[in-house]
């Protein structure tokens, strides 16, 4: 079984939260044929918890898990806490192959992504 798990940051802003959370409801109707399951997480100020998103995964069955950053930049988030959360949380689950995925910013699609968002 393979999981996607979506990190976000996290807000203190439920309503914040809850887009990430339609996001990944939104995600997992049109990769039923890639994913067995889409969830989301959170570096902080919002549940789940990276680990505990990861756990849920593997609770779930998933025998691989893929990453993604639900973010644009490469700050300290992405490039130093994503990976040291992921990894502490990879030991609880050695049976379970994970992928950290680069950020979405990142994607060679954000030029193009952006300007159809300027033109709507």
């Amino acid at each position: 079984m393979h999981s996607l798990l979506i990190i976000a940051h996290g807000s203190s802003r439920e309503a914040s939260n809850s887009e990430v959370r339609d996001l990944a409801k939104k995600v997992a109707a049109i990769a039923v044929n890639q994913f067995d399951n889409v969830s989301s997480a959170f570096l902080e100020l919002a549940e789940p918890d990276i680990p505990t998103g990861i756990h849920l995964c593997a609770e779930a069955g998933a025998t691989e898990i893929t990453i993604v950053p639900y973010f644009l930049s490469a700050g300290r988030h992405v490039v130093e806490d994503i990976p040291r959360e992921v990894d502490a949380a990879a030991i609880q689950h050695p049976s379970v192959k994970i992928n950290l995925q680069s950020h979405i910013g990142s994607g060679v699609e954000m030029p193009a992504l952006l300007l159809r968002f300027a033109y709507e």
